[in-house]
């Protein structure tokens, strides 16, 4: 699935609205920008990579070649990366910031309200793009996996320096004391999410005969 690399997700959603209402949109946006702390059930979702919102009036869609478009509406186009499935992510948001939501998509055309969730669900689905290609520089570690390693990294250039510096009496103590700070930084990051629990399923209910078929192979 392209959307997906390692633990990552990549989601493209775009939605048309009519011009005389995006105005709204970018308003909200621009109060947004100036005052962060309205968007602190995004940022408390540590799952959350980057999200962004933006507004492509009619006459400002790009030319990649198909010529000159004439549009009878304005596009938003949401994009994020995050970790975890697609409905850990769409439940995560539906519950975090049901009412941001319901703001920075407030001109789309068929906007149902984030809440019921599988409303919102179906309205993504409809109008997500799927990502061709998608590159993850850390496809392996998720972004708390990231941060880990930062810590840990900071903490063995640190013990290196402090190496030369203490006597073997006192890097004894800096060395354990750096070890019960950041045992919980090296364990092991683990493997990528499923891509959703229907798919975690039909994996489950095909292992069996994966098994089977090897066993026969073998033989």
């Amino acid at each position: 699935m392209s959307n997906i690399a390692g633990k990552a997700y990549a989601m493209n959603v775009l939605t048309p609205s009519p011009p005389g209402r995006t105005w709204i949109n970018r308003l909200l946006f621009m109060v947004s920008r100036g005052l962060p702390q309205t968007l602190g059930g995004l940022l408390g979702l540590s799952l959350i990579h980057f999200a962004r919102w933006v507004i492509i009036r009619r006459d400002q869609w790009p030319d990649l070649g198909q010529g000159p478009q004439t549009l009878k509406y304005d596009y938003m186009l949401f994009c994020s990366n995050f970790n975890g499935t697609w409905d850990q992510y769409i439940d995560a948001f539906s519950d975090g910031i049901p009412n941001g939501l319901n703001l920075f998509w407030y001109s789309a055309f068929g906007y149902p309200k984030s809440i019921p969730v599988t409303a919102f669900k179906n309205y993504i689905v409809h109008n997500q793009i799927d990502t061709n290609y998608y590159y993850n520089a850390t496809p392996g570690a998720a972004q708390r996996d990231v941060k880990a390693a930062l810590r840990v990294r900071a903490a063995v250039l640190d013990l290196a320096r402090r190496h030369g510096a203490e006597t073997p009496e006192q890097f004894a103590k800096t060395w354990a004391a750096a070890f019960a700070r950041l045992q919980g930084d090296m364990g092991d990051p683990g493997y990528g999410p499923v891509a959703s629990l229907s798919t975690e399923a039909a994996d489950l209910n095909r292992a069996p005969f994966v098994k089977a078929g090897a066993a026969l192979r073998r033989a």
